[in-house]
């Protein structure tokens, strides 16, 4: 008897084994950026924490913020090179700064001012978009924008209140944490304003199920 070949002993391998080899590679490659290199995040503590939500007290940070036309389902990919081109040394200085999360997106207030506390929203004048700077970025030494659509902006200091979900970014997944963080704060009689904030921490290559998105209320 002849011994098997190279070439039967790979078809001999059950498919399922190959299929399983297949996925732990994909995992492998999402879980790659992750592992690489910590991701630095604006500065909170939890104030309290719910079962469904916690509230947060953000220390004040400095944003990178461009107004997107509608609608509001792309806004986030449509401003990305923008935002991107900026931290990436699109400056006066050419000066690359850290990537940082998260990536917010919330409707444009009436009246958009220096120091008003918004990240991304989406409303009849467009979709403010931001990437949070790194924190020793500030108005004072961040590197001037050479796209006039890029805006700098100080964040004071908030209070929000957050619930934490993955999965994909669609607007069906959204709306109902949104609905189920808005019923839990009624249930524990704290009132929010504002619009609703959507903070999205991970990259489009990431899976869905590892995905960290957030929703935050404004409680100031």
């Amino acid at each position: 008897m002849t011994a098997p070949t190279q070439h039967s002993r790979r078809a001999a391998r059950p498919w399922p084994t190959r299929r399983l080899i297949g996925l732990a590679c994909v995992l492998a490659l999402a879980l790659l950026p992750a592992a690489s290199q910590a991701v630095e995040e604006p500065a909170f503590t939890i104030v309290r924490s719910f079962p469904t939500f916690e509230i947060r007290q953000y220390a004040a940070y400095t944003v990178a913020e461009v107004v997107m036309p509608p609608p509001a389902d792309d806004a986030g990919n449509r401003a990305f090179p923008i935002l991107a081109g900026y931290i990436f040394g699109k400056n006066k200085g050419e000066r690359k700064l850290a990537m940082t999360a998260p990536v917010t997106q919330a409707p444009v207030p009436a009246k958009l001012d220096m120091t008003a506390p918004v990240t991304q929203s989406a409303g009849p004048d467009g979709i403010l978009v931001q990437f949070v700077l790194p924190k020793d970025i500030n108005m004072d030494n961040a590197p001037l924008p050479l796209d006039a659509r890029v805006r700098l902006r100080e964040v004071p200091p908030k209070q929000v209140a957050v619930i934490r979900y993955s999965g994909f970014w669609s607007q069906a997944n959204y709306a109902r944490h949104l609905a189920e963080l808005q019923a839990a704060l009624r249930a524990a009689n704290i009132t929010w304003t504002g619009e609703p904030v959507l903070s999205r921490y991970n990259g489009p290559m990431t899976l869905w199920f590892m995905r960290r998105n957030e929703i935050w209320l404004n409680l100031d």
